[in-house]
């Protein structure tokens, strides 16, 4: 059953519509909340966070199998606070109305200017990878464009689900905020609902069901997607600093990362040293994959496939480092150690979806052209990493290729910086969020013009012989 499909067998479950008209109706009562109820919400949503922390950690383990507690910290709960308190900040110079000049003809005392009013309800669906992360940010940046959200969580976020569920109501009214967990096939009705804007992270396939549904009730939509983001490694590069700032990146989370290295690009002569240094930070960072130190692949589904992946890649000619060299993962736990997989080419699977796991493919290449074509003719990636010190070359890759975003020299680090808008482009998305550019997207800039006790435009009125020619002639020689 395909996803359209789904959404048009299923009906509304009830508690979708209520809330959703609940919203609808808050809304419509109090359409522009004060500075005061927006930061009041957020500090709100910090407390929510920051009370019930712990139980957050234990879920989003729950719900992995095995989660390593210090990246759900740092990723998640800690990530989530500072954006939280970083909107409080700056939510009353976004709110502000800015001026706008006029032309010619309305001077000499009408007036323009605009503002950002919230649109209404949103609705936010949340991918499993960092099902906290990617539920808070976009409501971070909702509540302070002073809009209600309803926020779906993915079915393989059961546990997290419920719980949000649960403690959301000590903190909010359901009219202002409310969690829905997946299951029994549901999810897809979601977006048939007509939000004022909806929100959704996940892949590119379902991306399109999404924005399908939500043409019927022509909402916009931001769609966060994924693809495969490439890095470069010039040969001007450390071979061992990529390899560790490369690698960092591939073991965080076990790889499931949307803006994550899909492939590597590599000077021929750098392979042997990469794999090296690869293989020797793996396991000083994880001398036991059993510690709790790395975060297991989803679920069984997810594992099955990456190593069909990795079975496709071995049968067509490829080559597989593995990396890890502790003791054995305990069985069950579908903890996969990070892979190399080398001499891979286009007819490999690998190299024709998003990898979302612990495998990294390696692909050489020669010159910057050859790296450049490479990466165009395939569909835009979310993120692209340029690992290079040379200016010269940063700015090539720069203006010759597009991305959601760009890692100099860093992967990863560019989707956490709240002051960075984070969104695709094409295939990898549309629309951003975080910070400033996120408060827009969930506002609605609405132009305003006032006119004046003296207007301008009495000078243009017909008969037009006479005044109001030589007038506008004279206004036109000066443009011309």
């Amino acid at each position: 059953m395909n996803t359209l499909t789904s959404a048009i067998e299923l009906s509304m479950p009830e508690e979708f519509q209520s809330v959703y008209d609940a919203q609808q109706a808050a809304y419509k009562k109090h359409m522009n909340p004060t500075l005061e109820e927006r930061q009041s919400d957020l500090r709100s949503l910090h407390r929510m966070i920051t009370d019930n922390a712990d139980a957050i950690i234990a879920a989003i383990n729950s719900d992995y199998g095995c989660r390593c507690t210090f990246e759900t910290k740092f990723t998640e709960v800690f990530m989530a606070q500072d954006a939280t308190l970083d909107a409080i900040k700056k939510v009353k110079k976004w709110i502000k109305p800015t001026k706008r000049h006029l032309d010619p003809t309305q001077f000499p005392l009408a007036k323009a200017w605009t503002f950002p009013q919230p649109v209404g309800v949103i609705g936010i669906v949340v991918p499993w990878n960092f099902p906290l992360a990617m539920a808070i940010q976009p409501l971070i940046c909702a509540f302070a464009a002073g809009n209600r959200a309803m926020i779906k969580m993915s079915e393989n976020s059961n546990h997290l689900a419920l719980l949000l569920k649960n403690i959301s109501t000590n903190y909010f009214p359901l009219d202002k905020l409310a969690f829905f967990e997946d299951g029994d096939g549901r999810g897809p009705v979601f977006t048939t609902l007509a939000f004022d804007h909806i929100f959704f992270t996940g892949s590119p396939q379902t991306g399109k069901a999404v924005m399908a549904n939500a043409a019927k009730n022509l909402t916009p939509v931001t769609l966060e997607l994924g693809g495969k983001s490439p890095a470069i490694v010039a040969q001007d590069y450390s071979g061992k600093t990529a390899a560790e700032r490369v690698m960092w990146a591939k073991m965080l989370n076990a790889g499931q990362i949307c803006t994550n290295v899909d492939y590597l690009l590599l000077p021929e002569s750098k392979v042997e040293e990469f794999v090296s240094e690869a293989r020797t930070l793996f396991n000083k960072r994880i001398a036991d994959i059993n510690s709790g130190d790395y975060t297991a692949v989803i679920d069984q589904r997810s594992y099955d496939r990456l190593e069909a992946t990795l079975a496709d890649a071995v049968a067509k000619g490829a080559k597989v480092i593995d990396l890890y060299q502790g003791p054995a993962p305990k069985e069950g736990m579908r903890l996969m150690p990070t892979r190399l997989v080398l001499n891979v080419t286009d007819d490999m699977l690998i190299m024709q979806r998003e990898i979302f796991g612990p495998l990294l493919p390696i692909r050489t290449y020669q010159t910057k052209e050859e790296a450049t074509q490479y990466i165009n003719d395939r569909p835009r990636p979310l993120a692209l990493y340029v690992y290079s010190n040379d200016k010269a070359l940063q700015e090539y890759y720069l203006n010759n290729t597009i991305s959601g975003g760009v890692g100099i020299n860093e992967s990863v680090i560019q989707a956490g910086l709240h002051d960075l808008p984070f969104g695709g482009s094409g295939n990898s998305g549309m629309g951003h969020y975080h910070s400033y550019e996120g408060f827009m997207t969930f506002s609605k800039l609405r132009p305003v013009f006032k006119q004046g006790a003296i207007r301008g435009l009495d000078l243009f009125l017909p008969p037009y012989a006479g005044w109001s020619t030589r007038i506008l002639n004279f206004m036109m020689k000066m443009k011309s």
